[in-house]
């Protein structure tokens, strides 16, 4: 079930309300947040505090995707903040098990995060206790990249454990998507796209965010996506 979830992070901060209010307008109902420490990744984004503000504002999913070195500490602030998903790298410092125990601990979903270089097999111990898979199609820290296009072959990778495991979760990819290649993003199997550059870089969001997701609908196994409980 492809569906679309622009990312924040290629907003602009200082309309930040009136972005997401903008696209929440239209039928999109997954909002990826980037959450960057400096560390892990060679960008500082927010916090929870910032996650808290757009909750006031907005009934959308929360997917909030921690690219930090310790997502264990933080997943607690942010569950707290409003996110509905806490996704953390399975190349960060904290053991994915026990973070994975945390994060559920405080009733959100949990999701595992793999960059382009780590195989899509690393990710498989844990899909039995995973509500989502995000596989990176760029090195994660900046929007704008261009996609790196054999990352989308994990997502065949990972469906086929999920089959043997019979396991039926989305895997999400993020990362240098655009209107050219969104289409073929949804084709190889990804259930969530994120777009951040495609959506909030152009002239109208909310027009943008209605042209990819007429793309997406474009796949034979397209449906609309689920609403926030």
């Amino acid at each position: 079930m492809p569906q679309l979830a622009p990312s924040v992070l290629s907003a602009d901060f200082s309309r930040l309300e009136e972005e997401v209010r903008k696209i929440e307008q239209t039928d999109i109902t997954f909002l990826h947040i980037d959450v960057m420490d400096g560390h892990f990744v060679p960008n500082i984004t927010f916090g929870p505090p910032v996650v808290k503000c757009i909750r006031k504002t907005s009934k959308m999913i929360f997917d909030v995707h921690l690219m930090i070195s310790h997502p264990k500490q933080y997943a607690k602030p942010f569950a707290a903040a409003g996110a509905d998903y806490i996704v953390f790298h399975i190349e960060s410092d904290d053991e994915p098990a026990e973070t994975i125990n945390e994060i559920k601990s405080l009733g959100v979903k949990c999701g595992i995060a793999i960059k382009p270089k780590t195989p899509a097999e690393a990710v498989i111990p844990y899909l039995d206790r995973l509500d989502m898979v995000l596989v990176m199609t760029v090195e994660p820290g900046f929007g704008g990249q261009s996609i790196i296009s054999e990352c989308l072959d994990k997502i065949a990778v990972i469906k086929a454990a999920m089959k043997e495991k019979n396991i039926d979760i989305p895997v999400e990819i993020d990362g240098g998507v655009n209107a050219e290649n969104i289409e073929y993003c949804a084709k190889k199997g990804a259930d969530i796209i994120v777009a951040g550059s495609a959506v909030f870089g152009a002239d109208d969001s909310a027009q943008a965010v209605r042209r990819l997701s007429a793309l997406i609908a474009k796949s034979p196994c397209f449906s609309k996506p689920p609403k926030r409980a």
